[in-house]
């Protein structure tokens, strides 16, 4: 690709003449594309198991006398696929705070003061482990991209985590606040477009959520709550990403070949989330699997024609089954669908439905959980790719809008 340069005008001090005049060094796009250079992850000290989480959440609220909501949170955590989750709420914190355990109580100053102080820590343990496995110096991080649903702040997570990690301060730094479970894609597809346009460009992309500013009691009046409750978990993942990998001092785990961004038809009021005194209210309508199973065909098949028919010259598509797939588990119902809707084998979303088991739906984070588990397995059955022996590979997010983001990975060979 051609370099690009700033340009200024000057005006001759005889006339009008008006002349271009280059100044700044010229900036060269990378050659080959992103790749991901290193994943971390963290999660909260605290675990609960989920089969016992009915019993501690109605106690905790003080509402164990609301029996048949209980009964009916309980078939929710029962059939969520969730054996446990990391919570940074635990029972001494939220003893300390009890406007945390009403159902309405206006709590926004406390939850926002523990999300603004403990999401960018929470960053940080991901954001070590990831450098660790990149295997380079912090100082060679050159952009950060840092991304949250859980609160707002100025300065943003991005600029605490900045201080936190020690980088240097002209660090180019992205801030996404809000985005919801499809966060994470949305990352990836900027990292992409950085690293791809910047030659030596290094960014650590960062993902770090909290249900603190969600936890609330159950309230017969908005039952759909109890989704929420059943499901999310606190967790944060890292990555590192840039393009033309140093040979001997950086081995890519997976190429970023592709990346796509779409708000399904037919949606709106599907997922949604309104930051209020109270915190941040969900909402989630039941038919979120089946809008996504109506329109999931029609997007891959969009992403198909593009990448391989005119993106790609020469490359033959695969099939879905010849293909792995990393998507963010919003919940058992829109697995479930999609197997149905694509054919997909039972075992093509293994790597999904375990970090739904062990975590649960961490919004933006959860793709990134999916990505590290996918090479772990890769390695661990020794096959031939970190894609469990296949080339291509789809990454989903779904979430707020109803909008779907999706990238397009190329594996790369195991050592």
């Amino acid at each position: 690709m051609a370099p690009t340069a700033n340009f200024v005008q000057e005006k001759s001090m005889g006339g009008g003449n008006v002349m271009m005049k280059k100044v700044g060094k010229m900036v060269e796009r990378a050659e080959g594309p992103a790749s991901v250079l290193g994943i971390g992850t963290a999660v909260p000290s605290s675990v609960f198991l989920q089969q016992d989480y009915p019993d501690f959440y109605f106690d905790i609220t003080h509402s164990a006398h609301k029996t048949e909501l209980k009964a009916k949170f309980q078939r929710m955590c029962d059939r969520s696929g969730i054996s446990k989750r990391h919570l940074y709420l635990n029972e001494d914190i939220l003893k300390a705070n009890p406007c945390l355990c009403e159902p309405w109580e206006p709590s926004l100053d406390v939850r926002h003061d523990i999300v603004v102080e403990e999401v960018p820590k929470l960053g940080k343990e991901a954001a070590t482990k990831a450098i660790k496995d990149w295997g380079q110096p912090k100082s060679k991080i050159t952009h950060l991209i840092f991304c949250t649903t859980s609160g707002v702040n100025m300065p943003g997570a991005d600029w605490a985590l900045t201080k936190l990690l020690g980088l240097r301060s002209n660090v180019k730094r992205v801030m996404l606040y809000q985005q919801g479970c499809f966060g994470g894609v949305t990352v990836l597809r900027l990292a992409k477009d950085l690293a791809e346009n910047t030659k030596g460009a290094r960014v650590l992309a960062v993902c770090s959520e909290m249900t603190t500013m969600s936890f609330r009691a159950p309230s017969e009046a908005r039952a759909d709550s109890l989704v929420g409750q059943a499901l999310f978990g606190d967790g944060a993942a890292a990555m590192i990403i840039g393009s033309d990998p140093i040979p001997e001092l950086e081995r890519p785990i997976y190429e970023i070949q592709w990346a796509e961004s779409e708000i399904l038809p037919d949606s709106d009021g599907a997922i949604e989330g309104h930051l209020k005194e109270v915190g941040l209210v969900m909402h989630l309508l039941k038919d979120v699997p089946a809008i996504i199973s109506k329109n999931i065909s029609s997007l891959l098949k969009n992403i198909f024609t593009k990448m391989f028919n005119q993106g790609s010259e020469g490359l033959g598509a695969p099939s879905y089954n010849e293909m792995f797939w990393i998507t963010h588990p919003g919940g058992p119902a829109i697995l479930d669908r999609m197997e149905e809707k694509l054919l997909l084998k039972k075992d093509k979303l293994a790597a999904t439905r375990h970090i739904l088991d062990q975590y649960g739906n961490m919004s933006s984070a959860t793709v990134f959980f999916v990505v590290d588990e996918m090479r772990k397995r890769s390695m661990k059955q020794k096959h031939s790719t970190t894609g469990e022996g296949h080339e291509w590979g789809f990454v989903l997010g779904f979430g707020p809008g109803l909008t779907c983001e999706a990238v397009v990975l190329r594996s790369v060979p195991l050592p």
